[in-house]
């Protein structure tokens, strides 16, 4: 007989209170939302002295004298940790990492269903920086790949920098770069229909976080013609004293035109709006902006700009929610990325590799290509496919495929 479900929220313990209503996301929790399951059979003591002793001290051994077998002869090569602290979880900021597991166990299902590619969650009880790096390198030898996920800006930075530079397996923050990739997929197919480049483009960001930082970086790198990235005070500038060191970076890098002063000034006569931060803009704001613009308003579940607004002045309009056309969702980006980075041994995910992503992202819209439709359904079976082959390429390309 199958469990009885009961919603946390009703258990009070008060006998003859009223229960509140059902709740399916409890119940589709319960438990937990994946398992480990055996790709082999151990049916009698043959299956047992094969995956077990005896047998797996040949395997062991021969691992031991040729390190590289691993790959071969153990999950290593088709598994990625996916590595939090629980500081910067979805919409609801720094819960801990006990807190963080429902959305670990999340993205470790997109990974399998989406990409195939098997992920492990792993909520450390740290938010120390170099505890962080110490203890997954120290995991490391286990995985294929690791995908950083919700940690806070801006130790997310110098974390993924660290294991970078002590990691020879991808590692990857997709707060920062699956964003980032997604983004600019959606903004090539915006461009494109409606007759103009990257490089035409000017494009203010809402939020100086993992995700505004990293999109303005990747914009750049693609060669967009302007970018200027604004936080809670302004424009990020060059004159501004209260800059941390990531944001006096990004100041250096972007901003061509010298903007100064609020969100809302910027975006005068520019070409995009990208919303990584929450708030709301004014509906004046959004009038300013240039003829045929694209605003791409991703907070959830409140877009910066309500779709209805963006639709009265933009020519196309994107959010991060599933119930809007053209949803930003990192979903189309990591499972191929990891797949295809997995699938050559890759050392690591270069610029190179994420902009092949991009371009197979939106590649796939092909033909479909409308102002409802500059961006793949996250269902499109096409788009992991078409990334991990991409990537794949462009690791065999930049030099970073082992295999």
């Amino acid at each position: 007989m199958a469990a009885e479900i009961v919603n946390p929220r009703s258990e009070s313990g008060t006998e003859g209170a009223p229960e509140e209503p059902f709740d399916p996301a409890f119940a589709l929790h319960r438990g937990g939302k994946m398992a480990i399951q055996a790709t082999v059979p151990v049916r009698n003591k043959d299956d047992l002295s094969l995956a077990y002793t005896p047998g797996v001290a040949k395997v062991c051994t021969a691992i031991a004298e040729q390190p590289e077998l691993v790959h071969d002869y153990t999950w290593k090569s088709q598994v990625v940790a996916v590595v939090t602290d629980g500081t910067a979880v979805l919409g609801l900021g720094d819960i801990g990492p006990e807190a963080s597991l429902p959305v670990m166990e999340g993205k470790a299902i997109l990974f399998k269903q989406f990409g195939g590619v098997d992920a492990v969650p792993i909520a450390l009880a740290t938010t120390d920086t170099d505890e962080i790096v110490d203890t997954v390198v120290r995991l490391a030898p286990s995985f294929g790949g690791v995908n950083l996920e919700d940690i806070s800006a801006p130790r997310c930075f110098e974390i993924e920098r660290k294991l970078q530079e002590r990691l020879d397996i991808p590692v990857f923050h997709d707060d920062q770069h699956g964003t980032a990739i997604v983004t600019l997929a959606a903004l090539r197919n915006a461009a494109k229909l409606t007759g103009r480049t990257l490089g035409d483009l000017r494009a203010v960001i809402s939020g100086a976080g993992a995700a505004g930082v990293a999109i303005a970086k990747f914009l750049l790198a693609a060669g967009i013609g302007d970018v200027c990235v604004a936080d809670r005070k302004g424009v990020v500038s060059s004159d501004r004293e209260d800059l941390t060191d990531v944001k006096r970076e990004i100041a250096g890098l972007t901003n061509k035109a010298g903007l100064a002063g609020s969100l809302e000034t910027a975006l005068a006569g520019a070409d995009v709006f990208i919303g990584v931060s929450g708030g709301t803009v004014p509906e004046a704001a959004v009038a300013s902006m240039a003829k045929d613009a694209f605003v791409f308003a991703m907070a959830n579940p409140n877009p910066e700009v309500h779709p209805d607004v963006a639709h009265k002045y933009a020519a196309v309009v994107a959010t991060g929610r599933s119930d809007y056309p053209n949803q930003i969702n990192n979903v189309l980006a990591f499972p191929g990325i990891f797949a295809g980075a997995l699938q050559v041994r890759a050392s690591r995910i270069t610029e190179g590799m994420k902009i092949a992503a991009a371009d197979a992202i939106a590649g796939v819209v092909g033909d479909a290509l409308a102002a409802d439709c500059v961006i793949p359904s996250p269902f499109d079976e096409r788009v992991a496919p078409a990334v991990a082959a991409a990537v794949a390429a462009a690791a065999r390309a930049e030099g970073v495929a082992r295999r």
